[in-house]
């Protein structure tokens, strides 16, 4: 496969892909509602924790990612086809301003509230780095060849991410405040509206590669 020619377009887009796909200020009430009573240090501190276990499951899987499917024998259309529709659906689950689902026991909910493990499971997986976001980061590797630019440019989109995801939580309640529940609901449902067009993209692209008849 020829490789394509990454331009900086290439790169903004694969950045606001990612910053739909992880939208950190759908998940700041949850964040609130954890670290609710905790001194301001160790609250910044889980911020940190969890924009640091954003850019590492990311990074790791922009690098072993395509290894991992080839491992389990899954082609990157097939992959294309099936990461679009977890997408999708995220995409849906926004626009409808629903929160992602979350089951916890009340042993497993004091577990992580007293070892603060919350900023690494669930925060920062699989809320934020979740499906979605390593299934995009992979297929958008393997779409412009994989090469060092295209890896590059992937880990400096992945760094924005998580220094805006470290941003938004230390500043979790200013932000609440400011916008309100109706505030955070529209930028929800307006990163929904873009990552849903996104996801019939990659739907698109992969089902034209399992079906080349269906791109005439």
């Amino acid at each position: 496969m020829e490789r394509a020619v990454i331009e900086l377009t290439d790169v903004l887009k694969m950045t606001v892909s990612l910053l739909a796909i992880v939208e950190p200020f759908g998940i700041v009430p949850f964040f609130l509602a954890v670290t609710q009573g905790w001194p301001r240090p160790r609250a910044l501190a889980a911020a940190r924790t969890t924009a640091f276990t954003v850019l590492t499951v990311l990074v790791v899987s922009v690098f072993a990612g395509e290894a991992m499917l080839g491992v389990f024998g899954i082609s990157l259309a097939s992959f294309s086809v099936g990461g679009g529709l977890i997408l999708l659906m995220l995409a849906l689950s926004m626009l409808r301003a629903q929160e992602v689902g979350l089951r916890q026991t009340p042993e497993e909910a004091e577990e992580t509230a007293e070892r603060n493990a919350a900023a690494v499971v669930p925060m920062g997986v699989p809320l934020l780095a979740g499906p979605g976001a390593i299934s995009n980061v992979i297929i958008q590797s393997h779409q412009f060849g994989g090469g060092v630019d295209v890896h590059v440019a992937l880990v400096l989109a992945i760094l924005f991410v998580a220094l805006v995801v470290a941003v938004v939580f230390s500043f979790a309640g200013w932000i609440a405040d400011r916008l309100g529940t109706v505030g955070v609901n529209l930028v929800t449902r307006l990163m929904g509206l873009i990552l849903a067009a996104l996801a019939v993209e990659m739907m698109a692209r992969g089902l034209s590669e399992l079906f080349p008849g269906l791109a005439h």
